[in-house]
């Protein structure tokens, strides 16, 4: 597994709770990176020698501005492309934009905007466009995220990382819980592609705090503070992984079919589709269809 790109979710906690998020973002979640963590990470990512950007993400990366700055300036000083994920909610003014992003000037190739309807109201909306006019004057560049509602069905299938414009929602995470009741659905059994990520050459996979690499928020191949993430992408047979190889297949269905699994009526697409199975397996798999973030179950204590 050659990998080109690594997206740190710095934390799982975001100050919203938005109804599409893959991750579980919100208030409540726990697991946020140290800087101690992010440099392990990016001495790894030297070490495999393939890794060519970095994008801090999470979660609301903001919320931890200190260390994403710090995290940033060190990723550029090892010669890594950098990006961030936000959703702007610091953007109160385009004036206080311009402070919260002057010392990325220079360090930043892009700065993508999460700005929805899922982001809920005006003033959300408001604090994207000021973001993008600091980002303009700074000459970051911006690009803007954006899932449409369940109802739209023209939206833009997203392929791994979402793209800028409007893409249709991917129904796992909160949106299995959230929005599947507005979609329309199928059977389980015409579910036998993955249409968003490629698991034979991924090209970029996700970091979280806790150390877990996943090809597909959820499908860990391994833990970086244990073993060392060249050896991971080394290790890594997609042909042999017991998620990866029924996913590649026959996709979705081919996971239900492989392990004799319980299913619905329908399902909203294919992503509703495995992310219910991974849940079902979850006790068979710990190590891979981990962390608890991923699926939901907030740490109370």
């Amino acid at each position: 597994m050659k990998l080109s790109g690594l997206h740190l979710l710095l934390t799982y906690e975001c100050n919203y709770e938005c109804d599409h998020c893959f991750v579980w973002g919100s208030p409540w979640q726990t697991g946020t990176m140290t800087l101690e963590n992010i440099r392990q990470i990016l001495l790894q990512a030297v070490e495999l020698g393939t890794i060519n950007s970095i994008y801090f993400e999470g979660g609301e990366p903001f919320l931890y501005y200190a260390i994403m700055l710090r995290g940033i300036q060190e990723a550029v000083d090892h010669g890594f492309k950098v990006g961030i994920v936000t959703n702007c909610y610091w953007a109160t003014e385009v004036d206080d934009a311009l402070v919260w992003l002057r010392t990325l000037e220079g360090l930043v190739q892009d700065l993508s905007i999460s700005s929805d309807l899922y982001h809920g109201s005006e003033e959300l909306f408001r604090k994207a466009q000021n973001a993008c006019q600091a980002a303009e004057k700074l000459e970051i560049p911006i690009g803007v995220i954006s899932v449409a509602q369940p109802e739209v069905s023209d939206a833009v299938s997203a392929i791994g990382q979402l793209p800028s414009g409007e893409s249709s929602v991917m129904y796992r995470g909160r949106a299995t819980e959230k929005l599947v009741t507005l979609a329309e659905k199928r059977p389980w059994q015409e579910y036998t592609d993955c249409p968003h990520e490629n698991f034979r050459e991924p090209g970029r996979v996700h970091l979280d705090p806790l150390g877990y690499v996943h090809i597909c928020q959820g499908i860990s191949l391994g833990n970086v503070f244990q073993t060392p993430l060249k050896e991971i992408c080394e290790l890594y047979d997609p042909d042999t992984h017991p998620i990866t190889s029924p996913l590649l297949e026959g996709g979705p269905a081919e996971l239900v079919r492989r392990f004799d699994l319980s299913c619905s009526d329908g399902y909203a697409d294919a992503c509703h589709l495995c992310y219910e199975a991974r849940q079902k397996l979850r006790d068979r798999f710990p190590d891979i269809l981990t962390p608890d973030q991923m699926y939901g179950v907030i740490d109370s204590e």
